[in-house]
């Protein structure tokens, strides 16, 4: 990582330059709400890897080898913000973002978000999952939650390392600091 922001103002800068985002972090921290508030502002085409690279109706992952040619053919448009972490595919759509927004919540905050989530759409697939796909909460799930911050940071970061050396990215811990983020860029409108 070449520049790990810390300053919300400088983020906001950057944002207003920017193309292509990648936003990423645990589930339940809310990554895809702020994917498409970013989306709405700079009027970028919001991707939900969820939706349109991973899962086929019914829960039914989709071919790793579609996935891949998806996500290629995605990031090779001139303008998006993606939602989705999965560092498996950070050496294709790394190397075209312009900026990462990690949202990096405690995991107590995730586990809250995932659960109110699961109410809020329960029985039904929320937009930025594919169709066919209703929401739901396993132990699976909790403990991937649970256990994200020890298990998935590091290939997070290794991946960030390898594949984005040179991309801006900022970690986002609180909701404060998200609320600022937003707050700066609707000043910016």
């Amino acid at each position: 990582m070449a520049d790990n922001l810390t300053d919300t103002k400088r983020v906001a800068s950057i944002l207003s330059e920017a193309k292509r985002v990648l936003v990423i972090g645990c589930s339940g921290g809310g990554k895809t709400t702020l994917a498409r508030r970013l989306s709405e502002h700079y009027e970028l085409p919001f991707v939900s890897m969820d939706r349109e690279f991973f899962w086929l109706p019914g829960w039914v992952s989709r071919a790793r080898e579609e996935q891949r040619n998806l996500i290629t053919a995605r990031v090779a448009e001139a303008r998006w913000v993606m939602d989705g972490t999965n560092p498996s595919t950070f050496d294709l759509r790394l190397p075209r973002a312009d900026v990462v927004l990690w949202v990096r919540m405690p995991r107590l905050l995730c586990l809250i978000g995932v659960m109110r989530r699961w109410l809020k759409w329960r029985g039904a697939a929320r937009p930025e999952m594919a169709d066919g796909c209703p929401e739901r909460v396993s132990w699976e799930f909790v403990r991937y939650i649970w256990t994200f911050e020890r298990k998935f940071v590091p290939r997070i970061e290794t991946g960030l390392r390898e594949h984005g050396p040179d991309v801006p990215v900022l970690q986002i811990r609180s909701r404060a600091q998200m609320r600022t983020l937003l707050e700066l860029l609707a000043a910016r409108a």
